[in-house]
């Protein structure tokens, strides 16, 4: 099955004459003659960037995936490229409406025009693994439906273990396989396209992303109608605005572009140091703009997550990086064991600074950030920097970021935009804020623990052998669930009585 696909995939990719972007270099001319010799019967009278986007979406959805973030980066491709892989973000061809009809029926064993008092068999909008479809509730509300297109899990679940075999020839054959750990790479993207497959989980997403923006003045989330909802279907409410790709008709209604750049950043670092939990397929496809200048999400269906952990490091190094304390990025990416135990902090210190200091001070449209980019790949196979697998929805999203920033002005300054966030961020976290935050989330755990240490202490000393005094700790451990808690708890006991000898309450 899997040689089959990769047949499929290179037959394709003649067919479309995508040879043109591999083979074009004068070493390997005769092996382009080849090409063209066994396909002559093709047609390639389509410009080379209707030729790619139609081989794109013949593929499937990790392809027209992988064509949509690149659609971002017009700083990497060049702008016919660029403006063709656009029609991938919401343009993707639809499927029959009467398979939709049917998906629909399955899920609520009655035609679609007894579930919804209306409902408009022509979709409004096409994904890769989806499309979208207007209706109205019963009730009156005005909502869009979600369908799943149908034998869509086979497809990808071939072209997931395709990669995975990729991934495998990859570490083998390469001397940088391992460091770039794609079979990992592999595996957490595999798990978010799974996640998109049960629109279940999809709507669970767009709920909690809801409650982390209720009131928001930036970004607006449609709420979700659970009675309606399936593992095919899911039912949210309708949400004008205007597609954010489309920058000329923006500026016409009156947005201030600069503010409406400056927001999405904002939205971004407030989505993964504030929650931990951000949207990582913003691409201009997945995001509208109302009029007032307000964002709204759609498309749920991949998720990122971070830990506290992940959190604290990020802002960490985003800090120091915008400080241009290249020393303290350095050592934490040691600390971390990042790059090899052996590596000098300060030639990779060095070397940070090489790469980093000429895009500071500079808008995005005077930043190539392809060749940025290279000299950090460059310097990361230096040092031996082993790829992070669950950073991996980060960067991608850091780069539909960067690249829907360059459309709504070229002029902004993405550092000076993001700093004053983080510091802000940081002080929340490390300072007395911080503190109390966690003081009121801790609390309750500490009215289950500090009665019992009396008893504890009490069974400790009646028998001071060490396996009881460990019966002990495990079972507190256990009725408290977790170690650090109990920890806290301990360190909060005794922060007390400092402070009460102190100040001789």
């Amino acid at each position: 099955m899997r040689l089959f696909r990769l047949v499929r995939i290179l037959y394709t990719g003649a067919r479309y004459g995508l040879d043109e972007f591999f083979l074009g270099h004068e070493r390997i001319k005769l092996l382009r003659w080849l090409v063209n010799l066994l396909f002559f019967w093709r047609p390639l009278k389509a410009p080379r960037a209707v030729r790619l986007r139609l081989a794109l979406e013949s593929l499937g959805p990790i392809f027209v995936k992988f064509g949509q973030v690149l659609s971002t980066r017009r700083d990497l491709l060049p702008l016919d490229l660029a403006d063709e892989l656009a029609k991938l973000q919401d343009r993707v061809p639809p499927f029959p409406s009467d398979q939709a009809l049917a998906v629909l029926h399955r899920a609520y064993g009655r035609d679609a025009h007894d579930v919804f008092a209306v409902f408009d068999p022509t979709p409004v909008a096409s994904a890769s693994i989806a499309q979208v479809h207007r209706a109205t509730l019963t009730s009156g509300e005005a909502v869009a439906v979600k369908v799943l297109r149908p034998g869509i899990a086979p497809v990808i679940d071939s072209d997931v273990a395709l990669l995975y075999t990729l991934a495998g020839l990859l570490e083998t054959l390469w001397s940088d396989g391992k460091r770039l750990k794609p079979k990992e790479v592999v595996a957490e993207f595999a798990k978010h396209l799974d996640d998109e497959l049960d629109l279940i989980r999809e709507a669970a997403n767009c709920s909690q992303l809801r409650r982390n923006f209720e009131n928001s003045p930036v970004l607006a989330v449609p709420e979700v109608y659970w009675d309606y909802c399936t593992s095919e279907v899911m039912v949210m409410s309708w949400m004008d605005g205007m597609p954010m790709s489309r920058v000329d008709n923006l500026r016409a209604q009156g947005v201030d572009m600069k503010k409406l750049a400056r927001a999405g950043v904002e939205i971004f670092f407030t989505q993964v140091f504030r929650d931990g939990y951000f949207h990582a397929d913003m691409h201009p496809g997945n995001v509208l703009v109302q009029p007032g200048g307000k964002y709204v999400a759609l498309d749920f269906g991949i998720m990122g997550t971070l830990n506290d952990v992940d959190k604290n490091y990020l802002a960490q190094n985003f800090l120091a990086f915008f400080q241009r304390d290249y020393k303290k990025v350095a050592q934490a990416h040691w600390n971390a064991g990042w790059v090899p135990r052996e590596t000098r902090v300060d030639e990779f210190e060095a070397a940070i600074r090489a790469v980093c200091e000429p895009v500071f001070d500079r808008p995005l449209k005077e930043i190539a950030f392809g060749k940025v980019l290279l000299r950090l790949f460059q310097t990361s196979h230096r040092f031996g920097m082993e790829i992070q697998p669950q950073l991996v929805m980060l960067q991608k999203t850091l780069l539909n970021i960067e690249g829907l920033g360059r459309q709504l002005d070229p002029d902004l300054d993405l550092w000076s935009t993001a700093k004053p966030f983080l510091e802000r961020w940081m002080n929340e976290q490390i300072g007395w804020r911080g503190w109390l935050r966690t003081f009121k989330e801790e609390i309750p755990y500490w009215g289950t623990v500090l009665p019992q240490l009396p008893r504890l202490a009490h069974q400790a000393m009646r028998d001071d052998r060490l396996n009881k005094l460990e019966d002990g700790l495990t079972l507190m451990l256990r009725q408290q669930q977790t170690r650090n808690r109990w920890l806290a708890a301990i360190a909060a006991l005794l922060a007390v009585l400092v402070a009460a000898n102190l100040f001789g309450l």
